[in-house]
């Protein structure tokens, strides 16, 4: 078999299965384990998957600017928001992640509701504006250029110093080994912290992020109390996750 074309099997079966272990596949194609941690080095370089010990794991695709996400699953995002935007009740306080599928949150949100909506994103504090009965708390830090959110010192010990009702979190991937992963160290810190200061954690997940990985953890699956998403709840979601259907 050609290399371009064992590269192709690799990635039909990790689309297929959601795992490369390297010994088996060695066997299966009968070539040495060398081969395959060299396709996987290749494929890793090209940002087509993830390595880990003994094989490989579906990439998150969601690595990318601000710019680029804003046009990615527009419709999927709307439907995740209008699902989930009932979650919040008058006079909660809430933590807010950045991202696109928040920004589309804070769009659905009542007009007259009041509660107070604390975030490290200025993106979703600007466009909580037109909601007068919300309190804003912008946590400031040092920003990180690829997601716009703040991250360090400040706002780590900002939301340590918060107990919240609620927290919506954005993840870049969640899957059944990894649990829930993001694309930078800081932000990993962060959003694990985020975690530990709300009584409940809600995820909502493009299809594209179900079963997908990033190289840096933020809690096992049992970290988020609700997922929202397309269609049936994965078949990995822990017991006592709740699951809310788009």
């Amino acid at each position: 078999m050609l290399t371009q074309d064992r590269k192709a099997m690799l990635m039909d079966r990790l689309s297929r299965d959601g795992r490369l272990i390297a010994a088996d596949l060695a066997t299966e194609l009968q070539v040495s384990e060398d081969t395959i941690r060299r396709d996987l080095r290749d494929l890793a370089a090209e940002g087509r998957l993830l390595r880990v010990h003994g094989g490989a794991l579906p990439l998150s695709p969601t690595h990318a600017p601000v710019a680029v996400r804003r046009s990615l699953h527009p419709r999927a995002k709307a439907a995740l928001a209008q699902a989930a935007v009932s979650l919040i009740q008058p006079g909660q306080i809430v933590l807010m992640d950045g991202g696109t599928t928040h920004l589309a949150l804070v769009s659905r949100l009542p007009p007259g509701l009041a509660c107070t909506i604390v975030t490290h994103a200025p993106a979703i504090a600007a466009a909580l504006e037109p909601f007068p009965g919300i309190e804003i708390l912008l946590v400031g830090g040092p920003v990180l250029r690829l997601s716009m959110v703040a991250t360090g010192a400040q706002a780590f010990e900002t939301y340590a110093g918060i107990r919240a009702d609620l927290c919506f979190l954005g993840v870049t991937g969640l899957h059944p080994e990894t649990g829930l992963t993001t694309g930078h160290p800081e932000e990993a810190r962060l959003k694990a912290r985020m975690i530990q200061s709300a009584a409940e954690t809600v995820v909502l997940a493009t299809p594209d992020k179900l079963g997908a990985t990033s190289p840096y953890r933020v809690a096992g699956l049992g970290g988020m109390t609700s997922l929202v998403s397309s269609g049936p709840p994965p078949d990995w979601l822990p017991e006592g996750c709740r699951h809310i259907a788009a």
